[in-house]
């Protein structure tokens, strides 16, 4: 006989690009920049279907997997770090976070304790936040230079719990990804699929799929809490 049980969820942490900032289109254009430096073509439906959470050089190196490309690790970073500068400078012309974002934050951050949790550099997401006016609200930002394994790994929710001091029970996950699924779930967090960038049948093993910050309110947050699960 299977065990159900109930957790009270204290916590949300969130995903970044995707949930919070739109700014998968800036990462796609950033990559075919300077993928198209080299010669290498990567269209939009390629990277939300193959690369779509992947951290910077997880996507490099899946790329050039697919396509038989052999890299040192020297390319790698170059690359790595001549597309964080072009995203940098799209990041520079206009505030970037999903409409919503500020009131959702706000909202949720007088009942739970927010954290993030991405496959972004640290730098680029407090740069986002700090535009946003929204940095205060996040107790703890993990970026993909934070762990030593990026998603589907667990690492970056595991230390993101850990960070704040809680549980992993007790912690709904936000994507908008499979993989950032996978991950939430493998640290065994509640999960909430965001259809920003992915179609709802991807998302269709998380608890909830919503289709926009305005769905994410405190109220569904708490069902998750009290709803059994196996």
């Amino acid at each position: 006989m299977q065990h159900r049980s109930s957790t009270l969820i204290t916590t949300v942490i969130f995903d970044f690009d995707g949930v919070l900032a739109d700014t998968e289109g800036l990462h796609l254009r950033a990559f075919q920049d300077i993928f198209a430096t080299r010669g290498w073509n990567l269209d939009e439906a390629a990277y939300f279907d193959r690369y779509l959470g992947c951290d910077d050089r997880g996507l490099v190196v899946a790329y050039a997997h697919d396509h038989a490309i052999s890299l040192t690790d020297a390319d790698i970073r170059s690359m790595v770090d001549a597309k964080a500068h072009a995203f940098a400078g799209y990041m520079a012309t206009g505030d970037v976070l999903f409409r919503g974002a500020r009131d959702c934050v706000a909202e949720l951050a007088g009942r739970y304790s927010l954290g993030i949790a991405s496959g972004a550099l640290h730098v680029e997401i407090v740069t986002i936040l700090q535009a946003g006016r929204l940095l205060d609200a996040f107790r703890v930002i993990v970026g993909a230079d934070d762990v030593a394994s990026c998603k589907p790994s667990p690492e970056p929710y595991l230390t993101a719990a850990a960070r704040l001091g809680v549980a992993p029970s007790a912690c709904v996950a936000v994507e908008d990804s499979a993989p950032g699924l996978q991950a939430a779930q493998a640290a065994g967090m509640r999960t909430i699929g965001m259809t920003t960038t992915s179609p709802r049948h991807l998302l269709a093993g998380a608890d909830r799929v919503i289709g926009s910050l305005q769905e994410l309110s405190p109220a569904l947050i708490e069902a998750l809490g009290t709803a059994p699960r196996l």
